[in-house]
């Protein structure tokens, strides 16, 4: 039988489906720009709702052949009838569980979305700034193999060549499905190339990994906005062709702040702006959904809030751990960008999340 926490996230499903089936057939809804949405939400839940209302029917079936069978006033035909109708009952009923739990570990409402990709450096200094670069690396080298687009959105280079802050959208199938549980606290232990007597330091950098929101899922209003703008020209006269727009938009109302100077365009860095605030504010609101869930859910226990240390870079031994899973992994292929097998398992680990969620 289904738990009770599998029931409760498939009874949500349920009561979104069906309300999206009164929403679309609601003529007022026909001039509505986002109905392609809503029969796309749709599409993706009909096959895992059809599944669950067999499931459902073919439950209510069974109690009732159960009842009948244990019920000595009936007739002893009927009894008999029923016994033998809920053994092909209990078979179809698990083969239906079986199917809508492998659809249910399939499935995730963000996964097929592209990402946008943050990676700051920690505690540890230069270090840390250090190897905030690896990660960026590592995750370029990963993206290259996936045939994703990787494009740098913003960067703060340390003195050293690391990266103080690096910001990247992440564009190709399934991206967030790949890089979602990336986020968190990654740390690294090894001895730094400044360190004269050898001795081993332990530096950390944050990764945050956000699907990428269209305009029309996160409403965000003009008067929420501060947006200023900064020029600045190149030597020599020449600044038509060196001139920088950076564009710093605040939202007041979360607090976010965005900063893009990547390009000369204020309207490029503008637009690159406004793509990671939409990011943030969508994930904002998710964040917050979650955890009123979670506030529901007594007892619920491992968050997976990327505050938490995810994975640890061991350079003495040769190793990387990875602390939800419990695993090691050889560091060197980590670090060049093989992270396909590491992926792998994590997805896995992130379906039984969900379905416990």
């Amino acid at each position: 039988m289904l738990d009770a926490k599998v029931k409760e996230k498939l009874g949500d499903r349920l009561e979104r489906f069906r309300e999206l089936d009164r929403l679309l057939a609601d003529p007022a809804v026909g001039g509505d720009p986002h109905i392609g949405d809503y029969m796309r939400e749709r599409g993706t839940l009909a096959k895992s709702m059809a599944l669950y209302e067999n499931y459902l029917a073919t439950g209510k079936e069974l109690a009732d052949n159960r009842e009948i069978a244990g019920d000595s006033s009936q007739d002893r035909e009927l009894r008999e009838l029923a016994e033998m109708e809920i053994s092909d009952l209990e078979e179809k009923a698990a083969a239906l569980e079986a199917e809508l739990v492998a659809l249910l570990l399939g499935q995730g409402a963000d996964n097929d979305r592209n990402a946008i990709l943050e990676i700051r450096a920690g505690t540890g200094g230069e270090e840390a700034a250090l190897f905030a670069g690896d990660l960026f690396r590592m995750y370029r080298n990963f993206a290259d193999g996936r045939g994703w687009k990787f494009e740098v959105m913003s960067m703060s280079e340390s003195e050293r060549g690391g990266f103080k802050e690096v910001i990247v959208g992440i564009e190709g199938g399934n991206v967030f499905r790949d890089l979602r549980m990336e986020g968190g606290g990654h740390r690294v232990q090894r001895v730094p190339e400044t360190e004269a007597q050898g001795r081993v330091h332990t530096s950390a950098a944050t990764v945050a990994v956000m699907p990428e929101a269209e305009e029309y899922e996160v409403e965000i209003k003009p008067e929420d906005l501060q947006i200023s703008i900064q020029c600045s020209g190149g030597p020599g006269g020449q600044s038509v062709n060196t001139t920088q727009s950076s564009v710093r938009i605040i939202h007041v109302p979360t607090g976010i702040t965005v900063f893009m100077q990547e390009e000369k365009s204020q309207h490029k860095n503008k637009a690159k702006a406004m793509r990671v605030l939409r990011s943030r504010l969508y994930e904002l609101k998710k964040a917050e959904e979650e955890a009123k869930r979670a506030a529901e859910r007594r007892g619920q226990t491992g968050s997976g809030d990327r505050s938490e240390r995810v994975r640890t870079y061991n350079f003495p031994q040769d190793r990387c751990t990875d602390h939800r899973l419990g695993k090691n992994f050889p560091l060197e292929d980590i670090i060049e960008g093989k992270l396909d097998k590491l992926v792998a398992e994590l997805i896995e680990y992130a379906k039984r999340l969900d379905l416990r969620d």
